[in-house]
């Protein structure tokens, strides 16, 4: 059930991030919830991975390169995921940033500390 509301959450957020960032663009809500769950997918297959090669970079960088990883990460699934459209870098960066934001507070409200 966590896992549910977790994912509808960052749906919606997605759509916030819409009405904040311009150049973010989604159809709706249905829309949104597959961006979520793409996002999720790719975020939890593929970043890992990314995080792993340009790794000699991120320590360069003090970490700030992961911001670089999430922009670019979400920008690629605008490119296959109908009804989400990021209009280029700079809008994946804030978007992602934003969105980054906005889950980060969620699931900090959603976490029982025991």
């Amino acid at each position: 059930m966590q896992l549910l509301l977790r994912w509808f959450l960052n749906a919606l957020a997605l759509l916030l991030v819409t009405r904040i960032v311009p150049g973010v663009t989604v159809d709706g809500l249905y829309a949104a919830l597959i961006v979520a769950l793409v996002l999720g997918v790719v975020n939890a297959l593929i970043r890992p991975i990314l995080i792993f090669l340009t790794l000699p970079i991120n320590i360069l960088t003090l970490g700030l390169f992961t911001f670089v990883i999430n922009a670019l990460l979400f920008w690629f699934v605008s490119t296959f995921v109908k009804g989400f459209q990021v209009s280029g870098f700079a809008a994946a960066f804030w978007g992602a940033l934003v969105l980054w934001t906005v889950s980060w507070i969620t699931n900090a409200l959603l976490t029982k500390d025991y």
